[in-house]
């Protein structure tokens, strides 16, 4: 059986009332702002028209629970935190619109990941060390919903990786300051208290972020259907596509269109309705 739910961001709950005549009974409400019909047949016109209200819909397996899995793997930049501190660090010494610009083709899968990194990172040579402790006090923010959404997760008994294209800076703070179990990302080097423009060792692309899933299931004895992925650019998508469920959250269409389910205008507390 599959069941459908739908999520908003608002308090006007009037457009419940669409659903309810086009599925034609009324649903469950999961919270305030979630409603569970069950036992629907998967129809893209209901998951279009809550597109057109900008409400979040899910068809879902009625039977799942959020104590079927055990891993949860999050992308970190424009997913977990709502910044891609690398544009960030950029806006320090007045590139941001280059790395910017080159961040978002690299997202929407038009460039190779590593090699877009590499290029990125080049501009940033030169950049002081303490310019990265400023983005983070100043400018990094976790997304809407992100520490009730770890919580829920945490009390199911997951295990939290977090495996980012972007840098150990961040996600060590982030490790600590969440409490996350396992993290990974790449290495700027940095001489002298600069950035050299450049990065150590293997850059964290696609594929390694698939692996690194794999490798973590195998490293708590789990399997990896077991697992939950979200993330929201091209670079996220083989680890979506490797986990048991792959969310687009707030994602570039190419994503959308892959994944599991799609978190467009909620924030990453909707994830838990899913697997009520």
């Amino acid at each position: 059986m599959t069941d459908f739910i739908l999520q908003s961001t608002g308090t006007d709950t009037g457009f419940v009332a669409k659903f309810t005549d086009r599925i034609g009974r009324r649903p469950r409400p999961v919270s305030s702002s979630a409603w569970r019909w069950v036992d629907v047949v998967p129809d893209p016109a209901l998951e279009a028209l809550a597109f057109d209200f900008q409400t979040d819909a899910a068809f879902v397996p009625s039977k799942r629970s959020l104590t079927d899995y055990r891993l949860v793997v999050m992308d970190m930049d424009s997913t977990l935190i709502t910044i891609e501190c690398i544009d960030e660090i950029a806006d320090q010494i007045g590139v941001k619109s280059q790395v910017a610009s080159i961040t978002e083709a690299a997202m929407r899968g038009e460039l190779d990941f590593a090699s877009a990194l590499r290029r990125r990172v080049a501009l940033l040579e030169g950049v002081p060390e303490e310019s990265l402790q400023k983005v983070y006090d100043q400018r990094l923010q976790l997304s809407q919903g992100a520490e009730s959404m770890l919580s829920s997760m945490r009390t199911a008994g997951l295990k939290t990786l977090l495996v980012s294209g972007g840098f150990t800076f961040f996600t060590d703070r982030l490790k600590a300051r969440l409490n996350l179990d396992f993290t990974v990302a790449n290495h700027l080097e940095v001489r002298g208290g600069r950035l050299t423009g450049q990065v150590l060792g293997a850059i964290i692309d696609a594929e390694r972020k698939a692996v690194e899933l794999r490798e973590t299931c195998q490293r708590i004895g789990c399997d990896v259907r077991q697992s939950i992925a979200m993330g929201d650019g091209a670079n996220d998508l083989r680890m979506l596509a490797a986990a048991g469920v792959g969310i687009a959250y707030h994602a570039k269409p190419i994503v959308r269109q892959q994944a599991t389910h799609s978190i467009q205008f909620c924030g990453l507390d909707a994830v838990i309705p899913l697997f009520s």
